[in-house]
């Protein structure tokens, strides 16, 4: 069963912004300390590891987007001990920040928009990897403090037991006849992503929400927005989600585990929004060296295809995944007018006004 692990929003945490040393300065890390950890070659960082023994994740459980593979993988090939606290992004970070030189934690696994946060509150250590030139510009930071391990694309799944007509647009959704379920649009990455892939659609963009807020609320003024948040594998299962809007890989995820072959997962043709899942290497890591393996084994081409079969799309486009992989995702050409976000800093600005214009414009109308 896939995890039901949240995704709070970037207003919990707040946005002091602290500096943070560049890469090739010093970190200092439970006593011991990293000088430019790029400067290390794979061989030392495998040494190393091997010495620490374990790596300790938090918000990378077994069963979200297959980790539990790599992390087999990982104990198998380099005798690292696993152990893991699923928690929200937002806790990830205040658990990293809070116990400091105290941690608890290595490496976690945060929403894009929360790996500028956990570098502006200076708990990162810079590491690039040797994957670093493979990486899109819009999924890492400058120095390799965050880097996006995998991606997912806003997208619809239809219990096909419930829907005659699947849809495959956003138009389609305000012209159909049944309930479209939304997660928690104040507190989920996920939800906030849903509704600025409508706003594409109608026009709209990072520092222009209101195509996307007026889309939902005229669901809600129809009577057919469910908020209840219950497009998971239990609310899936029980028939109490007729269209979801949700990722593209927890919906091939959730609809597996039931019955593929009840569901549909489609990429709206207007348009929708890639994002992704960065790690994040504590700065005060107890086993630092075995984070940054970690990291480095993610982005390779077995980390990538370890994550594609928990329906994960791969960061690196240079991955060939295996057929019987490639053959479960959803096909290449729906993803044409899937675009990431082109602002980060004006969509982290909106994304903070999100939860209130959310209540105000959408929920009021909600019964």
């Amino acid at each position: 069963m896939l995890s039901k692990k949240k995704f709070a929003s970037v207003i919990i945490l707040g946005t002091s912004i602290i500096g943070l040393s560049a890469c090739g300065a010093e970190d200092t890390t439970n006593g011991s300390s990293i000088e430019d950890p790029n400067s290390l070659s794979l061989e030392e960082i495998e040494e190393k590891a091997k010495e620490e023994g374990a790596v300790n994740s938090v918000g990378m459980p077994d069963t979200w987007a297959n980790w539990e593979e790599t992390w087999k993988e990982l104990s198998e090939e380099y005798g690292l001990e696993h152990t893991n606290t699923d928690m929200s992004s937002a806790e990830e970070i205040s658990k990293m920040e809070t116990e400091g030189e105290n941690a608890t934690a290595d490496i976690g696994d945060v929403g894009i928009s929360f790996g500028p946060i956990a570098e502006e509150k200076a708990i990162t250590v810079p590491y690039k990897t040797s994957y670093w030139d493979e990486i899109p510009d819009w999924a890492k930071d400058d120095d390799g403090d965050w880097m996006v391990g995998y991606q997912g694309t806003i997208a619809f799944a239809t219990d096909k037991e419930q829907v005659e007509n699947v849809p495959s647009s956003w138009e389609d959704l305000l012209e159909g006849d049944y309930t479209v379920n939304i997660g928690d649009v104040q507190t989920g990455t996920q939800d906030q992503m849903a509704v600025l892939a409508a706003a594409l659609a109608f026009g709209g963009d990072e520092t222009n929400l209101q195509p996307g807020l007026d889309f939902f609320a005229e669901l809600a003024k129809q009577g057919r927005l469910n908020t209840a948040n219950n497009n998971n594998v239990s609310g899936m299962e029980k028939g109490e989600m007729e269209v979801g809007i949700m990722w593209d890989f927890n919906a091939l995820g959730y609809a597996n585990e039931i019955n593929a072959e009840r569901f549909e997962v489609t990429i709206p043709e207007e348009a929708s929004v890639v994002s992704g899942y960065a790690t994040i290497i504590n700065k005060y890591a107890n086993n630092p060296h075995a984070a940054m393996l970690a990291r480095e084994y993610i982005l390779s081409d077995e980390g990538q295809i370890n994550l594609a079969k928990g329906y994960a799309r791969p960061i690196r486009d240079s991955v060939e995944l295996p057929k019987e992989v490639a053959e479960k995702m959803v096909p290449e050409e729906q993803y044409e007018n899937a675009v990431p976000v082109s602002d980060n800093d004006a969509w982290e600005e909106t994304a903070k006004d999100l939860p209130r214009l959310w209540k105000s414009e959408v929920l009021v109308h909600v019964e």
